[in-house]
């Protein structure tokens, strides 16, 4: 039964009435495409956004990693928003928000406001998303089964990432890389014009009142969020902590967090309950995000060069590799789905599996890397990568229903999100990125040691080819050291699971509750508030 028609077969009395019942939460997830492939910034375009710009490359990370923190923060709001703002108004809202991003982030040069452009872009984006997944929720588990719902999640947003980075890649190959922001815009103007024709205004949501809603420890715990992410992409362009900039961001993000915690102590509704850092598992999904992404890391610091400056592959082929992250995502969600959702797996087995398959990737091109590595064996690697990671998000997202329903539990989503969506790859990609580094310069003198002027087989080489082929041949040997420690890591990993029985181990509960319930809860807890206020 649906809350939409509680005596009768799920519905969407949204959708208006010509628009046949089995056809319209097919709507909804046309609406879910599109706005998935939505942003500000694209990522998969940022080197011809470089070469056009006065942008660099770390200016275009940081955008695009922005607006991840924007949507990460829109979990605890998310329910307020959809009971305030019926949803044909929120599809406009959000439409509306995200085609001016996308024109703002096309002219712009200005670092600061694009990254806040793509903050907000990344908070309405989200809300738009959850206003197409809770419409559907019922349709998709009528027993509202989170560990289902979140496979069709991870399968949307994941699969949307990948096509987006398609698209982004054969715009900007054909035509020019603004192009990918028209054709954005022109999705959301289709999508706008089909919420006009097909949706009416009306709302199954009773409405509660914007009250115990905390912005300014909402923008904190962003702000916070948002210097860590520049210690990590800029650290290296600023030589790390031997740059003022650096150093401003890290005593900003400490205050900042400290006046938060500070904050929450005394405030009646706080952005996050200081109670939410009691439950260990609120530690233990953030630690298994970074760790898993200082794993795979190697897929966004060095592999690019690998593939494009040593293997030759132009950005045509490597973007057509994106089909292959495409098929081990599905074929991930179709495992987790089949045995952690339906057989109801422990968490533990489901964590081994996806370790497993990162250590796989990772000893893959431990012993297979090297100059003529065909495309074909790049393949499976990048197959098991995206099945091992797209199984542990899964599995770590839903172990935050152990957390209380409504306030901990979005909480607890909220923090998760800002490392799985964020924090995690920034963290990963700047450890390894000094790991590579140090140990480039470390191979490139040892390579180097034996090339003289007495050297017989160099001496008929220019000292420019030299040069060339000593930092080939060092880059080579450092990624396969990075890859041998990094695959010794995993298997650190595994056997940490192995021995480790409480928390992860348990049986899984995933049953969410009504969002009548949720509602309920929300407005008891608001009036208690305001008696003890006036009291």
């Amino acid at each position: 039964m649906s809350e939409h028609h509680p005596f009768g077969p799920f519905s969407i009395p949204e959708i208006r009435d010509f628009v046949p019942v089995k056809l319209k939460p097919f709507v909804i997830i046309l609406f879910l495409v599109i706005i998935q492939f939505s942003g500000g910034v694209y990522v998969a375009s940022a080197s011809e956004m470089v070469g056009t710009t006065a942008l660099m490359n770390e200016d275009i990370q940081m955008a695009g990693l922005s607006s991840l923190v924007g949507m990460a923060l829109n979990f605890v709001y998310m329910f307020r928003l959809k009971c305030a703002i019926p949803p044909k108004s929120m599809f406009f809202l959000c439409g509306f928000v995200i085609i001016i991003a996308n024109i703002i982030c096309m002219y712009t040069t200005c670092v600061p406001l694009l990254v806040g452009t793509c903050f907000v872009a990344g908070f309405f984006r989200m809300q738009a998303t959850f206003q197409c997944n809770s419409t559907i929720q019922l349709w998709l588990t009528p027993k509202r089964d989170l560990s289902v719902f979140f496979c069709w999640v991870y399968l949307i947003v994941n699969g949307s990432i990948n096509l987006s980075g398609l698209q982004a890649v054969y715009l900007s190959s054909f035509a020019e890389w603004e192009m990918m922001q028209w054709s954005i815009i022109g999705m959301i103007l289709f999508m706008l014009l089909l919420v006009q024709t097909l949706m009416r205004n009306h709302s199954s949501m009773p409405r509660i009142p914007f009250l115990g809603i905390d912005y300014i420890g909402m923008l904190m715990w962003g702000s916070s969020a948002l210097c860590a992410l520049f210690i990590c992409i800029y650290g290296e362009h600023y030589d790390w902590w031997t740059s003022e900039y650096i150093w401003a961001a890290t005593i900003a993000c400490v205050v900042l967090v400290a006046l938060s915690c500070w904050r929450a102590s005394f405030i009646r509704h706080p952005y996050i309950f200081l109670d939410t850092f009691k439950h260990p598992i609120i530690w233990l999904c953030p630690v298994t995000y970074i760790v898993a992404d200082i794993l795979l890391a190697p897929e966004h610091v060095f592999e690019h060069a690998l593939m494009e400056g040593i293997l030759g592959y132009d950005a045509l082929h490597l973007a057509s590799l994106n089909w292959i992250s495409i098929l081990g995502v599905a074929t991930g969600v179709l495992f987790t789905w089949q045995t952690f959702a339906v057989r109801k797996w422990r968490y533990r087995t489901m964590l081994l599996i996806s370790f497993c398959c990162i250590g796989t990737y990772l000893f893959y091109f431990y012993f297979k890397i090297d100059y003529n590595l065909p495309k074909e064996a790049l393949m499976f690697p990048i197959f098991a990568r995206n099945f091992g990671y797209v199984t542990l998000a899964i599995t770590v997202l839903t172990a935050n229903t152990r957390m209380p329903f409504p306030f901990h539990f979005f909480q607890g989503v909220t923090i998760q999100n800002v490392f799985s969506a964020a924090l995690g790859s920034a963290i990963g990609c700047a450890i390894i990125g000094r790991a590579l580094k140090v140990t480039m310069a470390k191979n490139a003198m040892l390579i180097s040691s034996g090339i003289d002027n007495v050297n017989g087989n160099v001496q008929h080489i220019p000292l420019g080819e030299i040069y060339g082929i000593v930092q080939q041949q060092a880059l080579m040997v450092s990624m396969k050291e990075i890859y041998g420690w990094l695959g010794l890591a995993c298997i650190a990993v595994i056997f940490v699971l192995l021995l480790r029985k409480e928390h992860l181990s348990k049986p899984i509960r995933v049953t969410h509750p009504k969002f009548k319930t949720i509602r309920k809860m929300i407005k008891h807890e608001l009036r208690v508030s305001k008696e003890n206020a006036s009291f």
